[in-house]
C-alpha cells in the first residue's frame, strides 16, 4: 500500500505523487484535505471515504481575527466528493454520516466566502469609484492604496517606504506575504525549524524574508537551493512576479524605488506604519510569552512559526491573527514603541502605551 498525502503547502513535485500510477501489485491511498473536491482530477480513484468535515477560515471583524475552523460540509460539497469517485470505472463513496444527518440537517450549500472573509480590500476598491459622499477616501493616500491589489496595510506599507527610502525593500516583503508560504510543509518540524535558522534575523519575520529573497537570488534562482532549504520553489517564482508587479504600480504611482541597503531600522518603521494598529506589548512578568494588544488588550501569543517564538522581544507588531487552542500573531517583528506615535498620531494620541512597564 503506498500512502500519499494532498494539501495545497505540497511542493509541485510531492502533488504530482498522486498523479502517478500505482506499481504492479500496490494500492494507492490519497489522504486529502478539500483541495480534491474541485482543484483536481485524480484518475483511477474508485473508493472516497467522506469525513463529513472540512477546515474552514472564518473572519471576525470584530476581533479582526481569522479563524480556522473544523465545520460540517454541505450536500453540495458532499456530492462534489462523491463524485471523486469511479470517474473512468465504477467507484463508491463511504461516508461517517447518516442518511438521515444528509437529508435532514446538512446544509444545502456552504457558507458563502464572501461571507466569512475579510471585506476591507474589496471596499476600498469600491470607494475609489467614487460611488457616493459617505466615508470618501483621504487623497492621496487612500487612492493610492487602492491601487495596490493588496491587503490595504501591506499596501500603506509600501506608500511609507517611499519616505523612509527602503521601498525596494518593502516591497519584497510585500511580495513574501501575498504568497500561501515560502517555506515547504515536512514531517519532521525539527529539520524545518533548523533550515529557518539559517536565515533567522533577531529583527523578525519580514527581515527572516528578506534573507531568503536575498538567498535565493544569490543561488542563481536555483530549485536545488530550494529544496536544500524547506523553501517552496513555486511560490519563490510567483514572489518574482508579484515583485515585478508591484515595482510597476510603484512606479505610476511616483514612488521612488530606492534599497536601504542593510538598514533594517527603517525597514521596521514602514512596517509600522502600516501595522500600527496590530502593536502588542509583553506583559511585566509573563513567564509564558503573553502579550496584550494596545488597541483591544486582548491576550496574544506568537506563533511557533515566527523566529521571534521564544524570544518574546518587549513590543512587537503582527500581520495577523489566528485563533487555535490561543489567539497567535503570525509574521511578528519587533518595534520600538515610539514609532507608533511617529506613524501614527491620530491613533495613539489618546493611547496610553506605557513604554517603561518593564
Amino acid at each position: 500500500m503506498i500512502v500519499l498525502p494532498l494539501y495545497s503547502g505540497l511542493t509541485r513535485a510531492d502533488q504530482d505523487l498522486v498523479f502517478s500510477p500505482s506499481p504492479r501489485g500496490k494500492r494507492k491511498v490519497v489522504i486529502s484535505t478539500n483541495i480534491a473536491e474541485t482543484s483536481l482530477t485524480l484518475e483511477g480513484i474508485v473508493y472516497v471515504v467522506d469525513s463529513g468535515f472540512s477546515k474552514q477560515r472564518f473572519y471576525n471583524p470584530i476581533t479582526d481575527i481569522e479563524n480556522l475552523v473544523v465545520a460540517p460540509i454541505s450536500k453540495a460539497s458532499a456530492r462534489q466528493r462523491a463524485g471523486r469517485a469511479g470517474r473512468i470505472r465504477p467507484g463508491k463513496c463511504y461516508r461517517l454520516y447518516t442518511e438521515d444527518y444528509f437529508v435532514n440537517e446538512m446544509s444545502s450549500h456552504g457558507i458563502p466566502e464572501m461571507q466569512r472573509s475579510n471585506l476591507v480590500s474589496s471596499v476600498i476598491q469600491l470607494k475609489a469609484l467614487v460611488l457616493d459622499d459617505d466615508a470618501k477616501l483621504t487623497s492621496p493616500v487612500g487612492f493610492q492604496v487602492a491601487e495596490l491589489p493588496l491587503d490595504p496595510m501591506i499596501s500603506k506599507m509600501i506608500i511609507a517606504s517611499d519616505q523612509l527610502g527602503c521601498s525596494e525593500e518593502i516591497i519584497t516583503v510585500s511580495a513574501i506575504l501575498s504568497v500561501q508560504s515560502i517555506w515547504i510543509s515536512v514531517k519532521g518540524q525539527r529539520e524545518l525549524d533548523e533550515a529557518k535558522l539559517r536565515f533567522a534575523a533577531a529583527e523578525g519575520d519580514h527581515v527572516t524574508f528578506l534573507n531568503v529573497y536575498k538567498g535565493f537570488l544569490q543561488s542563481n534562482k536555483s530549485s536545488k537551493w530550494c529544496h536544500k532549504n524547506f523553501i517552496n520553489y513555486h511560490a519563490m517564482k510567483k514572489v518574482l512576479e508579484v515583485r515585478e508587479q508591484l515595482r510597476r504600480i510603484a512606479q505610476r504611482l511616483g514612488l521612488a524605488l530606492k534599497s536601504c541597503e542593510n538598514d533594517t531600522q527603517v525597514l521596521r518603521k514602514a512596517v509600522t506604519a502600516g501595522f500600527f494598529a496590530n502593536a502588542c506589548r509583553l506583559e511585566p512578568y509573563s513567564h509564558n510569552g503573553m502579550y496584550k494588544t494596545i488597541r483591544s488588550s486582548q491576550e496574544v501569543y506568537i506563533h511557533p512559526s515566527s523566529v521571534l517564538f521564544r524570544v518574546n522581544p518587549k513590543w512587537v507588531i503582527y500581520n495577523s491573527l489566528v485563533s487555535t487552542d490561543r489567539q497567535y500573531m503570525r509574521n511578528v517583528i519587533s518595534i520600538d514603541p515610539s514609532w507608533l506615535r511617529e506613524a501614527a498620531p491620530h491613533f495613539y494620541q489618546q493611547q496610553p502605551l506605557n513604554v517603561n512597564r518593564h
